[in-house]
């Protein structure tokens, strides 16, 4: 093995078994009053991140349509919407038919997503443009996300037609950039000098992040999870990431995403999370979105997909049964 392909492994394994010595805790959520809060600091006097966050919330990613025009709720607003979208979303519910109730999977027990939307009040995750809708794809763009969608409907040929979560590789909005799912919405982050590393707690990722000011990886050089670089403008972590793949077709992307994210620190449990993506040949403009995340009193949870994960094997195992069925109607007509 190359020795320096230890050097991130060491980073992390260094942050786990260093605790606090990397900075100083932020107040427990349980004590903190913002009144009285101060930005707390590392040792080398960076804004200090570290903590288990959490993004869950039921705040739609684009605004409805039945809220055109609103880009905030009012309070009396955010409640009857909270009320009637947790009783809609509700996983306990039997279905009105046999494959209804089967199709609905787990009951509410698994689900993780929240039950609040944010605390600005936003009625979208999308600020910008001022609609909260993300812009159109360009052309090409509408183009390949239509051959993937072909590719899904089809028969899965190889491990490949399948979508990579159901792959165990990568959950595209688990990070970057960091948008809430239905569960697992927790990331960990931990800080040493001259790094901020990022755990991803949906489908176990990790993002270590650089602050030396290196430049990005050669066009030929592609990560899924893209090549990050940090730096500070004031109190404001700022990641830049290019080089991602063409694999992960974050809402349409493709290998020209440039995505730049803004970590703020604003309370004792509360950090602003802004991204802007700008990706010309995918989008027809550029577009940014908000989601604060708040300190979790939870616990990171290990997602152990792989392990067991039979259910690859049983649906090509399925696909080839059913080939083999079609096949043998075609003869016996």
């Amino acid at each position: 093995m190359n020795p320096r392909n230890l050097i991130p492994v060491c980073v992390v394994i260094a942050l786990y078994l260093a605790p606090a010595a990397a900075g100083q805790d932020a107040p427990s959520p349980k004590t903190s009053s913002s009144r009285h809060w101060s930005m707390p600091r590392t040792p080398d006097g960076q804004p200090d991140l570290q903590g288990i966050w959490t993004n869950g919330t039921i705040t739609p990613f684009e605004r409805p349509r039945d809220l055109a025009g609103k880009p905030y709720f009012t309070q009396e607003e955010a409640a009857e919407y909270e009320k009637r979208v947790l009783d809609q979303n509700n996983r306990d519910r039997r279905g009105k038919n046999a494959e209804e109730d089967v199709a609905g999977a787990y009951n509410e027990f698994w689900f993780d997503r929240g039950t609040k939307v944010v605390s600005t009040l936003r009625t979208a995750l999308v600020i910008d443009p001022p609609d909260g809708r993300v812009p159109a794809l360009t052309p090409e763009a509408q183009k390949a996300a239509a051959s993937r969608d072909a590719i899904s409907r089809r028969l899965p040929e190889g491990p490949e037609d399948m979508d990579l979560p159901v792959r165990c590789l990568l959950w595209p909005t688990a990070g970057p950039p960091m948008l809430p799912s239905a569960y697992n919405n927790n990331y960990r982050i931990l800080q040493v000098r001259g790094y901020v590393v990022m755990l991803i707690e949906m489908i176990h990722d990790v993002r270590i992040i650089p602050l030396d000011g290196r430049p990005h990886l050669s066009a030929n050089g592609r990560q899924w999870l893209g090549d990050p670089r940090g730096h500070w403008e004031g109190d404001t972590l700022v990641v830049d990431t290019t080089n991602f793949t063409n694999k992960t077709h974050f809402r349409g992307a493709d290998e020209n995403l440039h995505l730049v994210e803004r970590f703020k620190r604003t309370g004792p449990n509360t950090i602003l999370y802004q991204f802007t993506v700008d990706d010309p040949t995918a989008f027809t403009k550029s577009w940014t979105g908000e989601v604060p995340f708040t300190r979790s009193t939870a616990p990171m949870f290990e997602y152990a997909c792989h392990e067991g994960n039979y259910s690859m094997v049983n649906m090509l195992r399925g696909a080839r049964a059913q080939e083999k069925a079609e096949a043998l109607k075609k003869e016996t007509k």
